[in-house]
């Protein structure tokens, strides 16, 4: 416990002194709460002595007042130092989860990791916050009074104190053996507290699918399984802890009488005054309840053992470096605009790029074709530097991206993806997010040039129209021309389409090509397109397959080869998304 107790100071970083200082405050606090205990002692003395008159009663009366006032002011001043560090810290440990999940590569996020986000934030981060500083500022005020009730009791008689002493050891070994097993148990639980919460995650973000293929029954019994789990998995977590709190009862109970016995032998035998005698039998039951009532708190401090490892594993994933330096220069001539030099990269320890090489000059369009899974995204992630390369270079107007800084890189770079994300937000904000510092002006124009201006124009509230987290409120086409339009409001030098018109109806297909010919005028364009009519008039098309450069050249040079392009025009020529062959 005492561990747990340390790594929570070692958390605590610019707010420790505070903690440190409300430790003070309970040393300070179990001191006067056990002073009045011998106050009382001296005053039972001095009563059978017959000594006790009306000045001394007063006197020690407003001492033990001058104590129980103090004590309270001590209270107030450790519960305060410790509860506000405990709500700053945990604000600032959000901002830097948020800060360091800024900077994790895209992979971190592809591989069932959001449930374990959600859950750390949710659930550990909201355990930590409500339970951690209170439980401290609890369990170091019982420590500091287990220390002084021993040292009192050392004080009447050194073998009192060495009851106290060796009572203390044997709540030791069997509270420590609590704690261990509460921890293994803690572990279990809050892993099932993350599946409950992917599954929720889930059930909500698949209820379209869900209730198109009348799986509501199936999914509901998914999500009703993983909350009982969770019920099980709780009930299971108090049944362990249960008997090891009986057995610490019951040695509360026997050093208790111990204490009693000890006290009346050596009372009997004249070892010990009739005045100690009486103080020992009236504060016997009270020797031990620190030691008790730790160990009975101990449960929390596994559990929040647990929530701290769990944090800990997301904020120990390896970030991006972002250590460049260099800026990007004004365009060399005869310098590519984008150059991979034998790119590879592996993901889950699987190769999926393997020594990609081309160079894309400014102005240029190069598109991107292959079956799914081929690497065509993997290689326009890697662009932007959603992840790192294994080995070879990857180099914008000559620079090498990792000596770039990101911020610098993404400034650069503009992406149109397949599935659009807008935030629960305004439009108006949405589309600044190309630009914060853009004019109205300047929004409204990418909008007009986007072609969304008018559907924007025709909602309750124009620009400043609440959409639903995620663009729920909008069509398909819509967002994507709103998320064209904060690529055309960033003005990137660069710009990848990701199958930017793949979920859209051929209504919304030509005011979509629209937005992207204005978005791409004068830019070097990197398209990713299964139709082949928005890049058969790309400068260059490369066809990918396993993560490697099948086939290179224009769309008239490559219908020439009897290769994998030509074969794939002619498997879809009838498909009028694709390019549709003309009659010669």
């Amino acid at each position: 416990m005492i561990k747990v107790i340390r790594r929570i100071l070692k958390l605590s970083g610019k707010y420790r002194p505070r903690i440190e200082a409300a430790f003070i405050f309970s040393f300070l606090k179990s001191l006067l709460m056990n002073g009045g205990i011998v106050l009382t002692v001296v005053m039972i003395d001095k009563f059978l002595h017959h000594t006790l008159d009306k000045s001394q009663c007063l006197q020690l009366g407003g001492m033990l007042l001058g104590m129980v006032l103090l004590q309270a002011v001590c209270i107030h001043l450790s519960d305060r130092l410790q509860s506000a560090a405990g709500f700053m810290l945990m604000s600032d440990l959000r901002i830097r989860l948020g800060e360091h999940l800024r900077r994790l590569p895209m992979g971190y996020f592809t591989e069932g990791n959001i449930g374990k986000i959600s859950s750390v934030l949710s659930t550990d981060m909201v355990f930590i916050e409500e339970n951690v500083m209170m439980t401290l500022a609890d369990l170091m005020s019982d420590i500091f009074s287990q220390i002084v009730m021993i040292g009192f009791l050392t004080y009447f008689n050194p073998k009192l104190g060495l009851v106290a002493a060796v009572g203390a050891v044997i709540f030791a070994f069997f509270g420590n053996r609590k704690f261990k097993n509460g921890i293994e148990d803690s572990k279990i639980r809050q892993e099932q507290n993350q599946r409950l919460t992917e599954s929720v995650i889930d059930f909500a973000e698949g209820m379209g699918i869900i209730k198109t293929y009348n799986l509501l029954g199936e999914k509901s019994k998914e999500l009703t399984e993983n909350f009982d789990k969770s019920y099980e998995e709780s009930i299971r977590f108090e049944n362990h802890q249960v008997p090891h709190g009986i057995i610490i009862n019951v040695i509360y109970e026997i050093l208790s009488a111990l204490m009693i016995l000890v006290s009346a032998y050596l009372f009997v035998t004249k070892a010990m005054p009739v005045t100690y005698f009486l103080g020992i039998l009236l504060f016997a039951f009270d020797v031990f309840v620190p030691f008790r009532t730790i160990y009975f708190e101990s449960e929390k401090m596994t559990i929040m053992d647990k929530c701290l490892d769990r944090l800990d594993s997301i904020m120990e994933e390896k970030e991006l470096e972002d250590n460049g330096k260099e800026t990007l220069l004004p365009r060399i001539l005869d310098v590519p605009a984008v150059e991979f030099k034998n790119v590879r990269f592996s993901y889950d320890k699987k190769e999926v790029i393997a020594g990609v090489s081309f160079q894309v000059y400014e102005g240029e369009t190069l598109a991107l074709v292959g079956p799914s899974g081929s690497g065509k995204t993997t290689l326009a992630n890697l662009l932007a530097r959603f992840w790192d390369i294994d080995k070879g270079n990857i180099l914008i107007n000559g620079k090498d991206i990792r000596n770039l800084p990101l911020a610098e890189l993404l400034d650069h770079i503009s992406m149109v993806f397949q599935n659009v994300y807008l935030f629960k937000d305004t439009i108006y904000n949405n589309i600044c997010m190309g630009r914060s510092n853009a004019t109205k002006e300047q929004v409204m124009e990418a909008a007009k040039k986007a072609g969304c201006y008018d559907f924007i124009m025709s909602l309750p509230n124009g620009f400043d129209t609440i959409i639903g987290e995620g663009g729920a409120s909008l069509s398909g086409g819509e967002k994507q021309r709103i998320s064209i339009a904060r690529c055309i409001l960033k003005d990137a030098p660069i710009v990848i389409l990701d199958e930017a018109t793949a979920n859209v109806d051929a209504d919304n297909e030509a005011l979509i090509q629209g937005a992207i010919t204005e978005l791409c005028k004068g830019k070097t364009l990197i398209v990713i397109a299964h139709r082949l009519k928005t890049i058969q008039d790309a400068d260059c098309i490369l066809v990918v397959k396993d993560g490697k450069i099948q086939e290179k050249g224009t769309h008239e040079v490559l219908m020439k080869q009897n290769g994998i392009y030509r074969n794939f025009v002619d498997v879809k020529s009838t498909d009028m998304g694709w390019y549709k062959r003309k009659s010669s």
